[in-house]
């Protein structure tokens, strides 16, 4: 389904700045795969996504998604086929206009609610009910103005409004708090398992990397060093995956925020 053949992307090459932020990484996905992605700061997991989404094109290697070559395919492109969560809960919706605009954004209504039906109202409104947080009753009220969590929720929904052929997250809950992050995290699961969305998410929570979808990567330094699924997944505890890291690298993972977390 998305096929990642040896990618590399250096940045300020040629310079005393110069970073190797991919190196020669590959990975292939399967339709239906819901995948998380580990690593501490610096280690590519980011770059990879941006360089799926077309945020920059490659120094070499190939992508291809759903059988076609996006190598070179520019970003807006791309966008009408992957769809995207950032860590940021301001981005991803505008938040000058209501709930309800953004929903006729997210369908192709052009946001315009003199064009919408009552039918499609309604339809909007019923798709915010799903997420259990009240705000269908809200659906006037600028997004601008709702939490963190609220906004994120609606992002997802709006991400996957027509289901994108992938779905990426990139710590889309890094900056909630603990019980709001939950939550997400189940409309998360749930809006994935109902639309049999095929996924990748980046998260700092190494046990949020074993408990939730069916295949775990590591990255470190650009590459993808442990890939990991089915029986042996499921057995594997958050040491295990500190032990994995030492094992791979020769050297303990020295990231406070992604201890902390578990």
């Amino acid at each position: 389904m998305l096929k990642i053949n040896r990618i590399s992307k250096t940045f300020n090459p040629g310079t005393i700045n110069a970073k190797k932020a991919l190196d020669q990484l590959s990975l292939h996905v399967r339709r239906g795969d819901f995948i998380s992605i580990i690593g501490a700061n610096g280690a590519g997991k980011s770059t990879l996504f941006n360089a799926i989404g077309g945020s920059f094109f490659t120094d070499e290697g190939t992508i291809e998604l759903d059988g076609q070559d996006i190598t070179l395919m520019q970003e807006h492109k791309r966008a009408r086929m992957i769809g995207r969560l950032f860590q940021d809960p301001m981005l991803g919706t505008a938040p000058d206009i209501s709930i309800m605009e953004n929903m006729a954004l997210a369908a192709g209504k052009g946001g315009w609610l003199s064009i919408l039906s009552g039918r499609e109202k309604k339809e909007f409104r019923d798709r915010v009910a799903v997420l259990g947080m009240g705000l269908e009753e809200r659906m006037s009220q600028p997004v601008g103005l709702l939490s963190g969590g609220q906004r994120q929720a609606l992002t997802l929904l709006m991400a996957t409004y027509h289901p994108p052929k992938l779905l990426l997250l990139d710590e889309h809950t890094a900056a909630l708090d603990p019980a709001t992050a939950e939550k997400v995290l189940k409309i998360t699961r749930d809006v994935i398992g109902e639309n049999q969305l095929t996924c990748l998410m980046i998260t700092h929570n190494m046990q949020n990397a074993l408990d939730l979808g069916n295949r775990t990567l590591m990255m470190n330094q650009g590459k993808i060093i442990y890939d990991v699924c089915g029986e042996e997944r499921s057995g594997l505890t958050v040491k295990d995956l500190l032990d994995k890291f030492k094992t791979r690298v020769g050297e303990e993972l020295d990231n406070d925020r992604m201890l902390l977390s578990d």
